[in-house]
């Protein structure tokens, strides 16, 4: 077996359930089986849908700022409180909780990874949310 370095900016890493890891296209696919690990470079909020909210219905998701600097937040889970914020610096990460609507801000240009499965993810516009 031969294997050669992967570059994780330009693929997304398949962890399937069988125990084999492979690398992939970078296409978020929510009806897709098994976890993935994603490793994005990002300039602007519009990057990584900062003006959505964002789940994950089948796992927790782990997200970590390489470079940067990200604000984490959590949609409230009561009506009437506020959202919650957690900063990650370069080298820090944070659980999400399966199941808890959250998005992203940046801090300025910053390098992610994220790893989560993306069964039963979806994006809700924040004014709807």
């Amino acid at each position: 077996m031969t294997t050669a370095p992967i570059d994780l900016f330009s693929s997304f890493i398949h962890l399937d359930s069988s125990g084999e890891v492979r690398a992939g296209q970078t296409v978020f696919d929510s009806e897709r089986d098994g976890w993935q690990l994603m490793t994005f470079h990002v300039e602007t909020d519009a990057d990584i849908h900062g003006d959505h909210w964002e789940i994950h219905t089948q796992a927790d998701e782990l997200v970590s700022c390489l470079t940067g600097g990200i604000r984490l937040f959590f949609l409230p889970e009561q009506p009437g409180e506020r959202e919650e914020e957690i900063r990650l610096t370069p080298g820090t990460a944070a659980v999400v909780p399966r199941g808890r609507w959250h998005r992203m801000a940046l801090e300025g240009p910053s390098d992610i990874m994220s790893v989560t499965l993306p069964r039963g993810s979806r994006l809700q516009k924040r004014a709807a949310a």
